[in-house]
């Protein structure tokens, strides 16, 4: 099996894990996901503690940064395993899967939809792709170094 081909199924492998993740992570009840993603309050306290900056202050933007990183990995293993995929259609993968987790919240008493998780989530799955768009420029242009 060709090395791009290898790569594309080991994407497909391991974004099915990371999606089943994806999906404890953003649908577990409030207090279950707050054990899990308490990382985000730990840091913010101690932010507020070391630096004297408002616990709600530096909460906000850490969440949201946060929620960028939860969707890399979307974005890059969505672009490495369907290369064709345009930042475009990746982008709007990672909104439509969004506001899917945004929509079943909904639903889920103890959680709280917001549009800023999709902002947030939507650009780190452009993230994930440009992401992957570098890594791959860069391994070209080394291969195409050493062929020379």
């Amino acid at each position: 099996m060709p090395t791009h081909a290898r790569l594309r199924f080991a994407a497909r492998v391991l974004l099915v894990p990371y999606l089943v993740a994806l999906a404890l992570i953003v649908w577990l009840p409030g207090e279950d996901a707050s054990q899990v993603t308490g990382i985000v309050g730990t840091i913010a306290q101690w932010v507020a503690d070391s630096v004297g900056v408002p616990f709600d202050a530096a909460y906000v933007p850490l969440e949201f940064l946060a929620n960028v990183a939860l969707f890399v990995p979307f974005g890059l293993l969505l672009a490495a395993s369907a290369p064709r995929m345009s930042w475009w259609g990746v982008t709007l993968a990672g909104c439509a899967t969004s506001v899917l987790i945004e929509v079943v919240q909904i639903l889920l008493p103890t959680r709280f939809p917001t549009l800023s998780d999709v902002i947030a989530n939507t650009a780190g799955a452009a993230l994930g792709w440009l992401v992957w768009r570098l890594a791959t420029r860069v391994v070209e242009r080394r291969r195409s170094t050493l062929n020379a």
